[in-house]
């Protein structure tokens, strides 16, 4: 079996995330190939993009979200994330009891001895006027049912978890602070979620590992796993193995990919490029290696932006005074550091608007 080292991991991951090069592609086409993006922070998205696609604009995003074509929803990992409608509605039955389980285990002690399926219909009760609330609303119109939980508890709970929830605009559109109102995504969209296919080779799991491979491959299953928040998808993996091909990695692990996806040279040059705070290149993996390097990992889950030299973090980014000032966590050689430079004059202009 064929042993792809990290370098070539590399490649193949800035390949697939619009990342070696920027694609000429609509917004909505984007954020349906990378399977979404983080977006937990609102205005992180916009940076993302901008660094995959040529002559992205904000109001492109602005426009898909306020036309229904993308929305903000809890999905992969119980986070926040930008998708598109049509992935929203395929993939949310498939997420649920991971969503359920994660909010049950965070919050165990708060939510010992909740009914969640009562605590789900009188949530839906509530929301079935159309009319769009806070967390907190939501939580007041319970009429104090369940006194015992926390209130964010029982609200997140609800929002995160039990009801398949939209954070409406103006919340995620380009430098506007607005807070979090939720509408159900099927209100929003005027299409109920798709329900749980009872086939046991899991259709859904297949599509989520066609489409993960088609963004972040080659990967392992515990890839798959990290990305998710799903428990490996065994049944769609098994189901669709004739039609994969496989390589190992240095660790020996097995790595599935799709036939025909973009596999690029290992010395392909790679351009710099600055990812906003918890893009999916990095966090979509259980092993980051190939793109971040074990000292640095705790940086990606901090909400660190990081800057990528040669295809790998060598540096992390904020602004200041309008400015996007560059942190280096190794030293730069001259070629690099006027790179990393004129991205950041770029990227500088791109947030000055």
């Amino acid at each position: 079996m064929t042993v792809l080292d990290t370098r070539a991991l590399n490649r193949a991951t800035l390949a697939r995330q619009y990342l070696l090069e920027r694609a000429d592609a609509p917004v909505r086409d984007a954020v349906a190939h990378l399977c979404g993006m983080q977006a937990q922070e609102p205005q992180e998205p916009f940076v993302g993009l901008w660094s995959r696609l040529r002559d992205f604009a904000p109001r492109q995003l602005d426009d898909a979200l306020t036309g229904r074509q993308v929305v903000r929803t809890h999905l992969m990992r119980r986070t926040v994330h930008l998708v598109t409608a049509e992935d929203a509605l395929a993939w949310r039955a498939r997420h649920d009891a991971m969503l359920r389980q994660r909010v049950m285990a965070t919050y165990r002690r708060e939510l010992a001895g909740i009914d969640v399926d009562e605590v789900a219909a009188a949530g839906r009760a509530v929301m079935a006027d159309g009319q769009p609330r806070t967390m907190a609303t939501l939580v007041e119109e319970l009429d104090g049912r369940w006194p015992t939980p926390p209130r964010r508890v029982l609200g997140e709970l609800l929002v995160a978890a039990l009801i398949p929830m939209v954070q409406l605009p103006p919340r995620g559109l380009w430098q506007t602070k607005g807070g979090v109102r939720n509408l159900p995504l099927a209100t929003w969209l005027g299409q109920d979620v798709d329900p749980l296919s009872p086939d046991v080779t899991d259709p859904t799991g297949q599509q989520l590992l066609r489409r993960y491979l088609a963004a972040y491959g080659p990967a392992a299953t515990a890839d798959l796993r990290a990305w998710s928040g799903l428990a490996g998808l065994p049944a769609a993996v098994k189901a669709l193995r004739d039609e994969l091909v496989s390589f190992r990695d240095e660790r020996g692990r097995e790595l599935l990919d799709l036939p025909d996806a973009p596999r690029p040279d290992r010395d392909t040059p790679a351009p710099v490029r600055f990812l906003p705070a918890f893009d999916n290149a990095i966090l979509g993996y259980a092993d980051r290696g190939r793109i971040i390097d074990d000292a640095h990992l705790g940086l990606s889950v901090a909400g660190q932006r990081a800057v990528l030299v040669d295809g790998r973090v060598a540096a992390i980014w904020t602004v200041h005074d309008g400015q996007v000032a560059v942190t280096p966590l190794r030293t730069l050689a001259p070629s690099e550091r006027e790179a990393v430079h004129a991205e950041a004059e770029a990227l500088t202009a791109f947030l000055g608007g």
